[in-house]
């Protein structure tokens, strides 16, 4: 039936013990000390095989720049919609695809030039001595190194080992991928600089830049890239806004290679201010587009009117003619001239309906001055409409949101009903205006009839010959001003620091960090390794363990036994082991001395389970009795497992505690001297088939009631508690019991257990040694001789010798 003090095992359960964990640490010093060497080692091979980082930087700023040239007839001006629009805008544009591809493509960046270093291949750009033209119509090896050997200044070779049957070819004027066949060899060629190489994986022609240097003898790379993974890279530009002036932006790269980033940054912005100067132009060069149709079909007309005129003067007075039709000539040309431009302008009202109507691309429209419209309101949403419509289509290469697509159609539509309105008001007042010149025209033209017939002839040939002149004279002009005013537009894109390499920029690799690092995890891997050590090991590990797991007290601490044998005692009389089994002595001493016993004196020694240090406890506590001249006699009841007999240079074969036990011997002819002065050994004798109940007979009182009468002290080496019952049944004649725990192999429950029988009265007088300490540093432990006393044992114990790093240190402090 259980007990309710069975349930023990639920007490006395121990925090965490944060002073056993710190000295657990520092007792695997050499593992933190490996984990640190192995991780600085792979930290600095890290660092010392990275290429070096570099940052680049340069500066623009957007200002608009009206052009000095724009009046109120030649507004040709493309507006953009502001600095801060602009400003998002060109931000959009430097990473957008289609802008960085125009880049890349212009500086020929697929092309990768390289040479060995120490470690790995170092991107050489604007190092190396020369440069490749290559035949973008032809495929070009695709991702492979070629190797380039200069054999002399004018003779190189080319070495590309292949690995198959087939390589990739890439054609970067459509950017396309085909495979030719080759064979698997390590292809070799010579060629001389300058001349055209065509093979069917390489098309080029090598040529050397100026002041290349020595290079005859030296070897690099080529390699060819995927062009889309190229620009894909380079989109990777930082733009940001000056927080003070938003009209500043900086531009930003890191790369292993500073010449190659300069030539990028000035490369993309000089190719923005291209772009964004080209579309400020857009509004001149669509008027200039739109002039210059015209004017084709008006050197027809003039043409014609003019040979009409020349034949119609052929064999006439012409002065007599003219004379009589001068007066009203002047008056009809100023209706006609008049008539025209109101009719060009509701021409070009009607064509720009047709347009908004009709199309979706807007950025091609003619400027209204071209059919002399200065309406404000006009102009400006052409110029708006045009401007979105740019940036639209602009802005589908890079952005992918259908929403900002969305707010530009809806600006677009908004401007295009604000124009439509417009140009429906301003129709109407030209038809008004268009109905009162062809009145006066016709009121000019009714009294032109009264004159002559050759009159009325030439009037009407010398009518539309000049206004045919008038319309071409002015489309010319209007032609001018727009060459005019597209040759004095400004880029509103500035250059304020170029990119330039002016030495340092360095900002990789982080090698601070890396070793940081290596720091962190040095200490970190090996200190989970001892937390889990620590939590998953759930043995007793220093005395603190014990007193907070049971009350029993403990009388003594003993050190590690690092001797073949377990007579350390008597080996070693003057060591730090023989001392603490002495001090074990005194405080059995004491023990008994409480109890009030007189005479003869029994102790028990056990534990939980074997391996603990029963037998060597017993021996060496014996031992420590014989040697103060005390009889003493040691007493092997381990009958399962004896082990008594190898210590002695005994056989267990021979008579023991078995014999007497079964009558078959006296005490005296089981009992065995030994090399120890005053100290007796009985064997357990041959193993019996029931120990528990030779323990159990009467026998056993006798044999110790005759060992009480002939020694001093009675040592008894039972078997483990934990194990079987023989060691319970001794108790009773036990005057002190003795358990023993041992450092990093007893388990807490064990304790527990302990405690368990102590409270059933199963054990009684019972004391604890702790057995199989090794060091402070590594238990926390601070009892025992010598080993919690540091240099005040120094000349009191034989010192074990010191070896390696540990003499090293010991002679250190010495010296201190």
């Amino acid at each position: 039936m259980l007990d309710i003090k069975d349930f023990s095992i639920f007490e006395n359960q121990s925090n965490f013990d944060f002073k056993g964990f710190l000295l657990k640490i520092l007792s695997y010093w050499k593992w933190f000390l490996a984990s640190l060497i192995i991780a600085f080692t792979i930290a600095y091979q890290v660092n010392i095989r990275k290429e070096k980082i570099y940052g680049m930087q340069t500066m623009i700023s957007i200002k608009e720049e009206n052009n000095p040239f724009f009046t109120s007839n030649t507004s040709l001006v493309f507006n953009w919609g502001g600095v801060s629009d602009q400003v998002n805008g060109i931000s959009t544009i430097l990473q957008s695809r289609s802008h960085n591809e125009l880049v890349v493509d212009k500086l020929q960046f697929y092309i990768d030039y390289l040479e060995q270093g120490k470690y790995n291949l170092i991107d050489s750009y604007g190092a190396v001595p020369f440069y490749v033209n290559i035949d973008k119509t032809k495929g070009q090896i695709a991702g492979a190194l070629i190797k380039i050997t200069f054999l002399t200044e004018s003779e190189y070779q080319i070495e590309i080992p292949f690995e198959t049957n087939s390589v990739s070819l890439i054609t970067y004027s459509n950017n396309s991928y085909s495979n030719t066949s080759v064979q698997p060899i390590t292809f070799t060629k010579k060629y001389k600089v300058g001349e055209q190489v065509s093979l069917p994986f390489i098309n080029w022609k090598l040529q050397i830049n100026d002041n290349p240097g020595f290079y005859k003898g030296k070897e690099y790379f080529v390699r060819f890239n995927d062009f889309d993974g190229t620009v894909a890279r380079y989109r990777g530009i930082s733009v940001d806004a000056d927080k003070g002036s938003g009209s500043l932006l900086t531009l930003g790269m890191q790369g292993t290679n500073k010449a190659r980033m300069v030539e990028y940054l000035n490369s993309t912005v000089k190719m923005l201010m291209k772009l964004q100067l080209d579309g400020k132009n857009q509004f001149a060069t669509n008027t200039i587009r739109f002039i210059d149709s015209t004017l084709v079909a008006m050197e027809s007309q003039l043409k014609q009117t003019g040979n009409e005129l020349k034949t119609f003067r052929k064999d006439k007075n012409i002065y007599e003619v003219e004379d009589g039709g001068a007066k009203f000539s002047e008056k009809i040309m100023d209706f006609d001239v008049e008539k025209d431009q109101v009719t060009r302008k509701i021409a070009y009202y009607n064509s720009l309906k047709s347009y908004l109507n009709n199309s979706v691309d807007y950025s091609r429209l003619p400027a209204p001055s071209v059919a002399g419209i200065e309406d404000p309101n006009i102009v400006t949403s052409v110029s708006k409409l045009i401007a979105l419509s740019t940036q639209r289509s602009e802005m589908a290469y890079a952005v992918k949101s259908d929403k900002i697509f969305k707010d530009f159609d809806n600006q677009m539509q908004a401007v295009k009903s604000v124009l439509l309105e417009n140009i429906a008001s301003a129709k109407a007042s030209l038809l008004y205006d268009l109905s009162l010149v062809n009145a006066k025209i016709g009121q000019a033209e009714s009294t032109v009839k009264r004159l002559p017939e050759e009159q009325q002839e030439l009037l009407k040939i010398k009518r539309k010959y000049d206004l045919s002149d008038n319309i071409y004279s002015e489309f010319l002009q209007k032609r001018n001003e727009a060459e005019i005013v597209k040759a004095s537009n400004l880029s509103d894109i500035h250059f304020i620091d170029p990119a330039k390499d002016i030495g340092g920029g360095l900002i990789g690799p982080k090698t601070s960090a890396n070793y940081v690092l290596a720091l962190f995890l040095g200490i970190l891997i090996p200190l989970i390794f001892v937390f889990a050590i620590f939590f998953i090991n759930d043995s007793i590990q220093n005395t603190d363990d014990i007193s907070k797991l049971t009350e029993i007290p403990i009388i003594g601490v003993v050190g590690n036994n690092k001797d073949a044998g377990n007579l350390a005692v008597f080996d070693k009389p003057k060591s730090a082991l023989s001392e603490a089994f002495r001090g074990i002595r005194s405080s059995l001493q004491f023990l008994y001395k409480r109890q009030q016993l007189s005479g003869s004196k029994t102790l028990m020694i056990t534990s939980s389970i074997s391996g603990e240090g029963k037998t060597f406890c017993s021996i060496n506590i014996a031992t420590v009795f014989a040697l103060s001249e005390k009889k003493t006699v040691i007493v092997g009841l381990d009958l399962r497992k004896p082990r008594l007999a190898d210590e002695f240079c005994l056989t267990n074969n021979q008579l023991g505690v078995v014999n007497y036990l079964i009558k078959q011997n006296t005490l005296e002819e089981i009992t065995n001297s030994t090399q120890i002065s005053n100290l007796d050994v009985i064997l357990s004798g041959p193993i019996p088939p029931n120990p528990s109940e030779l323990i159990l007979s009467d026998a056993m009182a006798e044999l110790i009631e005759e060992l009480k009468q002939k020694y001093d002290y009675i040592i008894l080496d039972t078997p483990p508690v934990g194990l079987v019952s023989d060691a319970l049944e001794l108790v009773q004649f036990a005057d002190v019991v003795l358990y023993i725990v041992r450092q990093n192999y007893t388990k807490k429950d064990m304790i527990t257990l302990l405690n368990n029988r102590i409270k059933r009265g199963e054990l009684s007088n019972a004391s604890i040694v702790f057995n199989g300490f090794e060091n402070k540093a590594k238990y926390g432990s601070t009892y025992g001789y010598g080993y919690g006393y540091g240099a005040y044992s120094n000349g009191y114990h034989e010192e074990e010798p010191k070896k390696g790093i540990e003499k090293m240190i010991f002679k250190l402090f010495r010296k201190k």
